[in-house]
């Protein structure tokens, strides 16, 4: 592979959705000649595809992995995997105008289905012995179930580049009958080996198999990953997410579009509160593989090519201090913990952080004093309620409440010096509402507010006015007392 400044680029699955649309903008647009190359493209599946296979994100409904798993669910897995080959069949036929395209791209996704589903029969056949377990190799059903929406939509696009003179090449990551198993690195490494990146567009699938078994810690976040090491591995000049909004200051559908604005500019560290509050710009874990080798990455609205997104680096410090954005959670679980046997005691925060990881329940933040923890999450309520049963046994002299509450968060790279406290705390009792609690860190990068859901949309509005839009305002609006209570 030539070592040249070059970018990695991710698309995601809703943007992939749109094919055309992705080809006269990011993929092509009126690049010609040499500007086409030196850019490498990561690609998720298509919107839906991976719920299909897996389970919906959102829902729960089970999809082609979630039935296989359940030995409830019989043979009804293969029926489910059938539809979404068939989705697949479809979605070819709504990209693929010239017939001899669209059957290279049916007869490559019928292979990878096929084959799938004779491996998936014979291991039910196997496990139907007492001496192989299932479980043991959900994960790696899981992966090989993801990989097949990657690989569909990487091919497919390899083919539409083509049919407009693009030398694009498919980077299969999914260990597709590969023999022996390698890191992350080595796997990119051993794939890219030979490309010429300055006459070759690369399309890589977002799923990479490999040693470290991605889908393990990162589940559906592997994309990120994905794109994170192979822009380190490729030495990139850049990393950009392309996305089918801006990285903007608010929801603009909440707020209004007339009065968000673009970001612009921000660090990791903005990144890493935004992910801590559901609203991904990056993963964590991908986000340190780029800070840690110096290479920038830029989120930008796939659909608006000239313009120039939001771009995230460790050493942007903020020209003035400032929210930059302002964003939260609903369905967020608030568990207080109270025991006065507490005070002068260890060992409470550690059992009740025990038993949140074994039921995986996500902790967005917690506070604490001499008595009482509370601890606001983000997980099923099936899940937090067992948490709360296994408290209880284990304290029975606590008193365990539980509540159903929102979370709103003003972020920037420096809250300091510009009164964010006191401002926010004046608007949000100039619009009526009485927030359950408030948390202002020291090191001054996200003031959390919480408050009941009914006020989650006000208290955005309200904090994104007098944060953001106002901002420039010397004076903070005065505090009412009730607000402070």
């Amino acid at each position: 592979m030539t070592k040249q400044p070059h970018t990695v680029e991710k698309i995601g699955g809703t943007s992939m959705s749109r094919s055309h649309e992705l080809l006269d903008t990011v993929l092509v647009g009126d690049r010609k000649g040499d500007a086409l190359y030196n850019r490498v493209f990561v690609v998720s599946a298509y919107g839906g595809m991976t719920d299909a296979l897996l389970e919906h994100k959102k829902s729960g409904e089970p999809g082609v992995y979630s039935l296989f798993s359940s030995a409830e669910s019989g043979w009804s897995w293969g029926d489910a995997l059938s539809d979404v080959c068939r989705k697949m069949i479809d979605k070819n036929a709504e990209i693929f105008a010239d017939p001899s395209a669209r059957e290279m791209a049916d007869k490559f996704i019928r292979e990878r289905v096929e084959g799938v589903r004779s491996c998936l029969i014979d291991l039910s056949r196997l496990c139907s012995f007492g001496h192989f377990q299932l479980e043991q190799h959900l994960l790696t059903v899981r992966e090989m179930l993801s990989s097949l929406g990657e690989a569909h939509s990487a091919y497919n696009t390899v083919l539409l580049l083509k049919e407009r003179g693009v030398n694009a090449r498919m980077v299969d990551l999914t260990g597709w009958r590969q023999d022996g198993e390698y890191k992350l690195d080595e796997q990119i490494a051993n794939a890219f080996e030979g490309i010429d990146l300055s006459s070759e567009m690369p399309i890589v699938t977002g799923y990479a198999q490999c040693a470290e078994v991605l889908m393990k810690t990162y589940d559906r976040g592997y994309s990120e990953v994905t794109l994170s090491r192979v822009a380190v591995v490729t030495g990139a000049a850049e990393a950009i997410i392309h996305k089918e909004f801006h990285l903007s200051s608010a929801d603009p559908k909440l707020v209004g579009e007339d009065r968000v604005r673009v970001i612009g500019e921000t660090n990791y560290d903005v990144a890493d509160q935004l992910s801590n509050m559901g609203m991904e710009a990056i993963h964590p874990r991908a986000a340190k593989s780029l800070r840690q080798s110096g290479i920038p990455l830029r989120v930008k609205n796939a659909f608006e090519p000239e313009h120039p997104g939001t771009v995230i680096r460790s050493d942007l410090e903020a020209k003035r201090p400032g929210a930059e954005i302002v964003t939260g959670l609903k369905g967020v679980f608030a568990l207080e913990f109270y025991d006065q046997d507490m005070v002068g005691v260890k060992g409470y925060d550690s059992e009740i952080l025990e038993a949140l990881t074994r039921h995986k329940v996500w902790i967005i933040s917690k506070t604490s004093n001499a008595n009482t923890i509370t601890h606001f999450l983000k997980g099923s309520m099936k899940a937090i309620k067992r948490v709360e049963a296994d408290l209880a046994k284990a304290f029975p002299t606590a008193s365990i409440g539980l509540r159903k509450v929102a979370m709103v968060s003003a972020i920037g790279r420096n809250l300091r010096g510009g009164a964010t406290l006191a401002r926010a705390i004046g608007v949000l009792a100039e619009a009526g509402i009485e927030p359950l609690g408030m948390t202002d860190m020291i090191r001054k990068v996200d003031l959390q507010v919480i408050v009941d859901e009914d006020d989650f949309d006000k208290t955005i509005i309200a904090l994104h006015r007098g944060l953001v839009e106002d901002a420039g305002k010397s004076e903070a609006p005065r505090a009412k007392l009730h607000a402070a209570a």
